[in-house]
């Protein structure tokens, strides 16, 4: 009995030091994301320095996707692609963290009639915007900056917004009316708070 007592606390054991080394290690990896903090001023402030290179990447990314397509991406650099998700007729194919030159990369390039020389001007438009990520549709989504578990973006009509959706966009909460044809959005991410930082429940 002694035995089997044993051994189970020398399992429990090594399990549980298993499980800690995996967070450490966990954590550790995902640090220098965590690490970076920015405030819906520093999305304003953005949106205002940058508004002409915003709209000129909305305008490129609505215009080189086929109208029954959309395109979601994010990059994490010039080589990788953090989120690259393609939708055709309601269905959607989706990929994490893949390579701009990769045979998942060049497959989604395909469905959307891209090259790799699409992605190095997307790149390069986001980059003049200083935004990391676009979805293609109306409003274009546009996503500034992470920051820490959550992410900021800005949501761009075409057309102002009809009265009867805006009070939807300015819950300022998830969504803030930054003007007619603007609105400012926060998501917290799988595990943060899906509200704006110093949101206040209750507060419109």
């Amino acid at each position: 009995m002694n035995k089997i007592l044993k051994w189970t606390l020398a399992i429990s054991g090594v399990g549980l030091l298993i499980y800690i080394v995996f967070w450490i290690y966990a954590m550790a990896s995902f640090s220098d994301v965590f690490d970076t903090f920015y405030t819906t001023q520093d999305l304003i402030d953005n949106y205002n320095k940058k508004t002409t290179e915003i709209i000129e990447l909305k305008n490129y990314v609505n215009k080189i996707v086929p109208p029954n397509k959309q395109v979601d991406i994010e990059f994490e650099d010039n080589n990788t692609l953090g989120i690259f998700h393609v939708t055709v007729d309601d269905n959607q194919e989706s990929y994490w963290d893949i390579k701009v030159n990769s045979g998942k990369a060049d497959s989604l390039l395909q469905k959307l009639g891209w090259t790799t020389n699409t992605l190095k001007t997307l790149k390069y438009k986001l980059d003049k915007a200083n935004c990391i990520s676009v979805k293609s549709g109306e409003p274009c989504n546009i996503g500034f900056q992470r920051s820490g578990m959550g992410k900021y973006f800005y949501n761009i009509f075409d057309k102002p917004i009809a009265d009867s959706l805006q009070a939807d966009y300015n819950d300022s909460c998830t969504y803030i009316l930054y003007n007619d044809k603007v609105v400012l959005e926060y998501g917290g991410g799988a595990f943060g708070s899906q509200c704006f930082p110093n949101y206040k429940r209750g507060e419109q």
